[in-house]
């Protein structure tokens, strides 16, 4: 009973809790719940992402802070917190790495544990978002994560894509691991629709297009747009700085800033 306890006031201040998901590695998951979390930040909302991608954990490095420790209190562990206004908290497995570069060989049920002790023991404190940035797949981790979750609060899966169809296939799969587990599929994002030129700001598809719209309509689910594949962008995550604040004039900002307004439509409460 205690652990539950402790669980229920835990996540009791945080409104909702979104999945990013993908059936595929690579096709930026970690970028669009970066991304999701700063353009939620910018209309007013408190926001924290769990990365629970265990052998890949990018979060810290995005928000340059892979040099934090993480901290106890009372109620738990402490998350980072992103900027001096306390507006982002982060928790990765990263932030308890001894050196950046350790692997986590660990086998399941050792993953699961740490999951759960994700989920019960960080103190959020009052947030409207918590995002959670998952591995790719739909492994022991994802099913840890969502029974973890599950008792709380409202889900919603936001799923990944790049355009083209091996992709777009994967993310197929993924869809029937959300319907299995009955979590609320709040949409699709294409990413790397097309490339943006920093010279001329022209757009060239290179893997093909629409796959991601594609599915949406095949799948009855909201398709929730698509975020070129933006230089600008990739560079200022690689360096841990705020893209939406220093380039609000690359395509792929109106993009995320459409992205986000659709998810807060879509939790507001005229709409559950």
């Amino acid at each position: 009973l205690p652990l539950w306890s402790a669980e229920r006031s835990n996540l009791a201040g945080v409104q909702h809790v979104l999945l990013v998901l993908s059936g595929k590695g690579g096709v930026g998951k970690s970028t669009v719940a970066t991304e999701l979390a700063l353009a939620l930040r910018v209309a007013g909302k408190r926001v924290g992402i769990l990365d629970v991608d265990l052998c890949g954990p990018s979060i810290p490095r995005m928000f340059r802070v892979q040099e934090s420790a993480v901290h106890q209190c009372d109620s738990g562990w402490v998350p980072v917190f992103a900027h001096q206004d306390k507006s982002i908290s982060l928790m990765s497995i990263g932030f308890l790495l001894e050196k950046p570069d350790d692997a986590v060989v660990w086998r399941g049920p050792k993953k699961n544990a740490l999951i759960k002790q994700f989920v019960s023991d960080v103190a959020w404190g009052e947030l409207d978002f918590l995002i959670v940035d998952t591995p790719p797949g739909t492994s022991d981790e994802h099913i840890s994560t969502v029974e973890a979750l599950r008792p709380h609060k409202p889900l919603g899966a936001i799923l990944v894509t790049t355009p083209q169809a091996v992709s777009v296939g994967d993310v197929r799969r993924e869809l029937t691991f959300c319907k299995k587990t009955g979590l609320r599929v709040l949409g699709i994002v294409e990413n790397m629709s097309g490339f943006v030129c920093p010279h001329c700001s022209e757009c060239t598809n290179i893997f093909s297009k629409g796959g991601g719209e594609e599915l949406a309509k095949h799948a009855g689910v909201p398709f929730l747009g698509s975020v070129p594949l933006d230089p600008q962008l990739s560079q200022s995550l690689e360096d841990g700085r705020d893209f939406i604040q220093e380039f609000p004039k690359s395509s792929a900002f109106p993009a995320l800033a459409h992205i986000a307004q659709q998810i807060l439509d879509g939790t507001s409460p005229r709409s559950s």
